[in-house]
């Protein structure tokens, strides 16, 4: 076995730690390109060696490169620093909030108060229940009485209601 199928064995598995080192530290694809640039020349002393184990090497880059970056997204988000990077999923309890269009028709001419303003989008309260509505006009403020006038899909429109 000759020098250039230990290196480019080494080329291999330094593209390997490459890729995965561009998953977990951003380098704006500098890593990338030294991944490349790694495979490539691999590849080119394996074809160095013999046609047969050039093709092998191709082949076994094909499969290595997209392997290696499933494993690694795979990964990332079970690691300290991928917690830390991407962004959680929003967390709903039940009952807490309504987002559906079923439920928000049953809203219709109901009255609620604001839990915070409306610029002219906020959040209001309707028998203990946060729902993301539109003023029909201008900044309404917090604990101001509101009363549901338009649903379109899961817009709800309020105005504001006379407290006289």
């Amino acid at each position: 076995m000759g020098w250039w199928l230990v290196f480019a064995v080494f080329l291999y598995v330094a593209c390997a730690v490459l890729i995965v080192a561009e998953v977990f530290l951003p380098s704006g694809g500098v890593l990338s390109l030294c991944a490349l640039a790694s495979v490539v020349g691999g590849v080119v002393l394996f074809f160095r060696h013999s046609h047969t184990a050039g093709f092998i090497g191709v082949i076994v880059a094909v499969v290595m490169v997209p392997l290696q970056l499933v494993v690694a997204y795979k990964l990332l988000p079970r690691t300290r620093f991928g917690r830390h990077v991407i962004l959680s999923p929003p967390t709903r309890q039940r009952g807490d909030a309504i987002a559906d269009a079923p439920e928000l028709a049953k809203l219709a001419g109901c009255a609620g108060r604001v839990l915070k303003p409306l610029r002219p989008v906020g959040t209001c309260e309707f028998d203990g229940r946060k729902v993301e509505c539109v003023a029909e006009s201008g900044y309404v403020q917090k604990g101001k009485t509101v009363e549901v006038i338009r649903i379109e899909g899961t817009q709800v429109t309020v105005r504001v209601r006379d407290e006289a």
